[in-house]
């Protein structure tokens, strides 16, 4: 019986670590759509002082911060020395968890 237990506890660690990778997946993909839908707007020309996706000069001091200031600041909205940011990107439409992975999106592409 407690090889059948220990095989069954095995089982279920692997699926648990096959399904988080495969959410990790699915919020980067997630994380790129609410970036077109939403903050491409801005983030693609500089609108307003922001920064450019893929711009590692504008992001690395951001980045430096930390995901959660980026996250915070993505949130609850920033104004810096050159530019400014409304709650959310001005989209209140969107959940904490949809800012969180568009902006890791922009992260992953301006490293």
């Amino acid at each position: 019986m407690s090889r059948f237990l220990s095989a069954a506890l095995c089982a279920l660690f692997v699926c648990s670590m096959t399904s988080t990778d495969a959410k990790a997946a699915s919020d980067a993909k997630a994380g790129k759509a609410i970036y077109d839908a939403n903050c491409g707007a801005c983030h693609k020309d500089g609108v307003m002082g922001a920064p450019k996706l893929g711009d590692k000069a504008a992001w690395a001091p951001r980045i430096k911060q930390g995901i959660a200031v980026l996250n915070s600041n993505s949130i609850k909205g920033f104004k810096g020395k050159v530019g400014m940011m409304m709650p959310k990107g001005g989209h209140p439409n969107l959940t904490d968890a949809q800012v969180i992975d568009a902006v890791t999106y922009i992260v992953q592409q301006s490293k």
